[in-house]
């Protein structure tokens, strides 16, 4: 880069650092941090665990949040002070330096910019990822085991924590359901863009003629509700089922019906659990997933109100996909909701996908 260039790129970064600091109400962020620094600093704090470990996780992100913006203001007037004073000395070596830093300092940047826009109530929670193949068997089948890949990918890629709850394979290939926990900061506030269908068009590996066709599936996301989110549940109006739980073989696979399933009446709504050995294990997670979809079934239905009384109404239906990914007679993966696009599906398909997640947020 050239001298002004340089110059021009430090003083991009520094409109944008004083636009997130104002984003971020960054004075608000440090009084709220000191706030919860002196409750933790009170002797009987520790007395109701639950309530502590909550405000204890507030204030973590809280101080990631002062932590990663302090660091990146350093950065950024470190760079400034030793381009003006290797400018002055003519040292190209420094000059280099400087060069070499502004990149991996503007990604920094544009990562905690993104995180401003996960500003939802609960984006900060876990999130439980869902997903179900659509009509069409194997073909189907096949589909959802290459996205269950994909957001295992993306979720080991960010450092999140991936457990299995739900685990149904499919007869010949591919599964028949499954439901992850992905745990880690912010991880529902990344994944709630995945929700809806999403479409596959190939060659079909099953097919012997060699013809293309067309897959869906399925993904719903929920954010993990807290125990003191109000979700009422009426014992009654549950049918709990036990069975034996079913995996890709080996060791792991329970040879006792400890596996749970819960259907929810009233709502239909049907939940499984298999990943713990103990069938009283696998209730309660059956149960946390359940609250989690009923919450979520409750936030939707409140929506469709809101929708009714602006006079809005939109069709959700199998097929009214949210991204295709199309892999003949072409070559790319697009997002109908924001209009990307890529080429490179491998790499998406390998857990690439915050190119759609970040597009997904800024247009929300």
């Amino acid at each position: 880069m050239q001298e002004q260039e340089l110059k021009s790129k430090l003083a991009e970064i520094e409109d944008k650092l004083l636009d997130l600091r104002e984003s971020l109400d960054y004075d608000q962020l440090v009084t709220k941090k000191e706030e919860i620094d002196e409750q933790m600093a009170q002797p009987d704090f520790w007395n109701d665990s639950e309530k502590a470990q909550k405000i204890a996780k507030r204030g973590s992100n809280l101080k990631g949040k002062i932590k990663s913006f302090d660091r990146l203001e350093e950065e950024h007037q470190d760079l400034s002070l030793l381009l003006e004073l290797a400018l002055e000395e003519e040292n190209e070596e420094v000059i280099a330096d400087v060069e070499s830093r502004i990149g991996p300092l503007t990604k920094d940047l544009e990562q905690l910019e993104l995180q401003t826009l996960l500003s939802g109530k609960y984006d900060d929670n876990n999130a439980l990822l869902a997903i179900n193949p659509g009509a069409g068997g194997t073909e189907s089948q096949d589909w959802a085991q290459m996205l269950l890949r994909m957001y295992t990918r993306w979720a080991e890629q960010h450092g999140y924590q991936v457990n299995t709850l739900e685990f149904m394979a499919g007869e010949e290939a591919g599964i028949k359901s499954v439901t992850l926990q992905i745990v880690g900061p912010y991880a529902y506030g990344y994944l709630k863009s995945e929700k809806g269908v999403h479409r596959l068009v190939r060659i079909s590996p099953f097919d012997s003629s060699g013809r293309r066709h067309t897959s869906f599936a399925s993904v719903d996301v929920m954010p993990e509700v807290d125990d003191d989110i109000e979700v009422e549940i009426d014992k009654n109006d549950l049918r709990i089922e036990t069975y034996r739980a079913s995996g890709a073989g080996g060791q792991h696979v329970n040879t006792t019906d400890s596996a749970v399933r819960i259907t929810h009446q009233p709502t239909g709504i049907v939940v499984q659990c298999q990943n713990e050995r103990s069938q009283h294990k696998n209730r309660e997670g059956a149960l946390k997933i359940l609250k989690a979809k009923l919450f979520d079934y409750l936030q939707e239905k409140q929506a469709e109100k809101i929708d009714e009384l602006r006079g809005e109404h939109k069709e959700i239906a199998w097929g009214s996909q949210i991204r295709s990914y199309v892999f003949h007679p072409y070559q790319m993966i697009k997002d109908h909701r924001t209009d990307m696009e890529s080429g490179k599906t491998e790499q998406v398909l390998d857990g690439d996908l915050d190119l759609f997640i970040e597009a997904y947020l800024k247009e929300e």
